[in-house]
């Protein structure tokens, strides 16, 4: 899995979830990477996939592997902050809504708290 930061001046980038788990709650754009792809491009494809936005990697943010971070299942998540190339800001794919928003002043999915305080601090 990669799970992706795009912070912004206003906030971070957080897309609304569209299904389960966690179905309605805001999160950060990410996903399964696909068979023959790297994380870095499971990263770059999911943030477009999910908010519109064409994306280029800054840098790691971490390695998430606690065993209870996905309902799921035990999921490992690669986490990149990301800087924005260009795009067009919209809610695709699992995201049935997404916006700018302080990431403090909304609950999040899965660990994506943690990931964001790794990202910015």
């Amino acid at each position: 899995m990669v799970d992706v930061v795009i912070p912004s001046e206003a906030g971070v980038v957080l897309i609304r979830r569209g299904s389960d788990p966690f179905e309605g709650q805001w999160a950060l754009p990410g996903g399964f990477v696909e068979v023959g792809e790297t994380v870095h491009e499971a990263a770059v494809r999911e943030a477009a996939e999910e908010t519109g936005l064409a994306v280029e990697i800054s840098r790691l943010v971490g390695v998430y592997s606690g065993p209870d971070r996905d309902p799921r299942g035990h999921n490992v998540s690669v986490a990149f902050l990301v800087r924005v190339l260009g795009g067009q800001m919209r809610a695709a794919s699992d995201a049935s809504e997404i916006g700018v928003l302080d990431p403090a002043a909304v609950e999040l999915a899965f660990d994506h708290a943690r990931i964001i305080s790794d990202a910015v601090d």
